[in-house]
């Protein structure tokens, strides 16, 4: 009886030190992220532009964003951007992770060199191949005219201008994906490869039926991390192109940026936030739904 009341008084503190230790966290959490996303909420419905009286407009601002048609033109930029980055980030994070998944000399270093494109600001990165793809000057044009090929002004034609961005995220966030798909293949049973090698699998055979559904939840993690960064890319395309050439570049969150800070459009701006928001609820919703009609019916 005298245990059980000792061990009751220790799970008893051991839970008010736990609340100690998670209350900063959660204020800090509340100040900087809940509150903002109410006072968003409310500044959505008024027509609040910094310097004038704010007053209430009710749906108005939410009207005129289904009106806005460039808005929705950026939906489709940023859709076109992820149909083709989604898929090529998940298959060279995955194709990087297998290859460094092994314990060879030197493998850890590589790992390194993977990672750090990661750890470098997206500012930075983006203005140092701004001026790779310069079209006059750049490293890029410059080596493919060692092959007698002409490059083009990446960043200033439309049909390039959207894939030099893909390229630039693409080098930048692989090595991030690339640990969390190694984390996945270091945590598959050793004994499930050892039996199929006995029963003869081949190397693609290993993978197809072993590797690839045990890293299900791991692409699915991977694939909607993306589809996330996707719908919020900024930065590559604020220094890369401003959005242009003809906003054929332009994303929901710079087009936000602009209504928000140039024309001072706060209440329109936190309209079109809660738009996005929705946007990127529904694209995640599709993916989990699409990951779980993947799985194996046990």
């Amino acid at each position: 009886m005298v245990s059980l009341r000792k061990s009751g008084k220790l799970g008893k503190h051991q839970a008010r030190m736990a609340y100690l230790f998670i209350t900063p966290t959660m204020l800090l959490f509340a100040v900087f992220t809940i509150v903002p996303v109410f006072m968003a909420l409310y500044l959505s419905f008024t027509n609040y532009d910094v310097v004038s009286r704010m007053d209430g407009v009710g749906f108005r601002n939410y009207e005129r964003v289904f009106r806005d048609s460039l808005l929705w033109q950026t939906f489709r930029n940023v859709f076109f951007y992820s149909i083709v980055f989604v898929p090529l980030n998940i298959g060279f994070s995955l194709l990087t992770a297998v290859l460094l998944n092994r314990m060879k000399p030197g493998v850890k270093l590589f790992r390194t060199f993977a990672y750090m494109p990661t750890l470098t600001s997206a500012v930075a990165a983006a203005t140092v191949w701004l001026w790779l793809l310069h079209p006059e000057f750049g490293l890029v044009n410059g080596f493919l005219s060692y092959f007698g090929i002409t490059g083009p002004a990446w960043l200033a034609h439309t049909k390039t201008a959207m894939l030099s961005i893909i390229l630039v995220t693409l080098w930048q966030s692989i090595g991030a994906n690339m640990i969390i798909y190694l984390a996945g293949l270091q945590g598959v049973p050793d004994y499930l490869y050892e039996s199929a090698r006995l029963d003869g699998a081949t190397r693609l055979d290993c993978f197809r039926y072993i590797t690839w559904p045990q890293l299900k939840p791991t692409t699915f993690l991977v694939s909607t991390l993306a589809i996330i960064s996707a719908f919020q890319l900024f930065d590559q395309a604020f220094v890369l192109t401003q959005g242009g050439p003809a906003n054929a570049t332009k994303t929901p969150v710079y087009l936000i940026y602009q209504q928000g800070f140039n024309q001072l459009q706060m209440g329109y701006a936190s309209a079109q936030a809660f738009i996005l928001a929705a946007a990127i609820l529904i694209f995640s919703a599709v993916n989990m739904r699409i990951s779980k009609a993947d799985e194996p019916i046990l």
